[in-house]
């Protein structure tokens, strides 16, 4: 304790929000220094790393066959361990560069359904990467605290954070999860679904990075004022030569519902097992949104709809996680106790 105490007046702590999507590291005293993707291109037959984050997902469907683009989390949890680790090394020692004499502490943010194995993989890849000590704290929570909402209270608060793979649901008072769920659902199976009804519909199938730009320009999760429309270019399977059609909001509307389906499930599902004491606060306060899968157009009118109770999106829901894993490194320390999943001897921050 005493050591590490001595140790944190030297290092620049971190906390990181290891998404499946996006990377965002915030440093002790600074803020938020990194935004990138999550993404790693390496040689298939060597294993060397070629490029990391932006200029990594630049590469997604147009590097050759001797380069594999991968994401190396799926579903908020590591899939390929040793690209994770390069990655974080990569992000870590880019932002704490030379500037201190000790490796940082790392609070490091993880969907509430994470299981043991995931949660195992997680510290040994960013101990691996040069933190020397980690804590874990609930994406959900982190999120909550981000937004601002007073979840030290006696009172319910309600957080619905949509990453790239999952979808983090949690009423929470005194600082703890009082009823939650992780559905492993968030904006890549929206994008998936895209890619599924245009093959499906116009046997034209284009690539990951056009569906999120589909996504982002027309997509919806509530009928628009003015429906939209985009041309879209892909390959035809038939002729297996390039193809341009027009496609409408309502369409993608449409291709979007399964996964649309899910969420709302998840937060119904949690509401239906809200004491009814905390039920009554949400009635107040309503539902807050956060990560990048709630900028989906209209998907607070579709929830607000779905479910009764009004719905409220943080103002920059990207970052909302890691900016709440900031405040516990910035001055909150007192909550790192009541918020980390395990080992509860912990350094006090200051």
């Amino acid at each position: 304790m005493l050591l590490d105490a001595i140790a944190g007046l030297f290092s620049s702590d971190i906390a990181v929000d290891l998404g499946t999507a996006t990377t965002l590291v915030y440093v002790k005293g600074e803020g938020i220094v990194l935004i990138e993707p999550t993404v790693v291109a390496m040689s298939r037959t060597t294993g060397y790393i070629q490029a990391v984050g932006n200029e990594a997902k630049a590469m997604i469907g147009k590097a050759p066959g001797s380069i594999a683009v991968i994401r190396p989390l799926k579903d908020g949890v590591i899939s390929h361990l040793p690209a994770a680790e390069y990655l974080l090394r990569h992000f870590i020692e880019r932002v704490h560069k030379r500037r201190t004499l000790v490796r940082p502490r790392a609070i490091v943010c993880v969907p509430s359904g994470i299981r043991d194995p995931e949660r195992r993989a997680v510290r040994d890849a960013v101990e691996q990467a040069g933190a020397r000590r980690v804590y874990l704290v609930e994406e959900p929570r982190a999120a909550a605290l981000g937004a601002g909402l007073p979840i030290e209270e006696p009172s319910g608060n309600m957080i619905v954070d949509i990453g790239g793979g999952t979808t983090e649901v949690a009423v929470i008072s005194m600082g703890q999860t009082v009823a939650g769920h992780s559905e492993r659902v968030g904006g890549d199976e929206l994008d998936e679904a895209i890619v599924d009804y245009l093959r499906r519909s116009y046997n034209v199938l284009i690539g990951y990075s056009s569906a999120e730009q589909v996504k982002v320009q027309i997509g919806s999760a509530y009928p628009l004022k003015e429906e939209l429309r985009m041309t879209v270019k892909g390959r035809d399977l038939v002729t297996g030569l390039p193809r341009t059609i027009e496609i409408s909001s309502q369409e993608i509307r449409q291709a979007l519902e399964e996964p649309l389906l899910s969420i709302v499930g998840a937060i119904r599902g949690t509401l239906e097992r809200t004491p009814p004491e905390l039920s009554a606060d949400l009635t107040d306060r309503g539902i807050v949104l956060a990560g990048g899968g709630s900028m989906l157009r209209n998907l607070d009118l579709r929830i607000a709809e779905e479910t009764g109770v009004a719905v409220h999106r943080v103002e920059d829901p990207v970052s909302c996680v890691v900016r709440g894993a900031g405040k516990l490194l910035d001055g909150r320390g007192d909550l790192l106790e009541l918020m980390a999943l395990e080992d509860h001897e912990f350094p006090e921050y200051t």
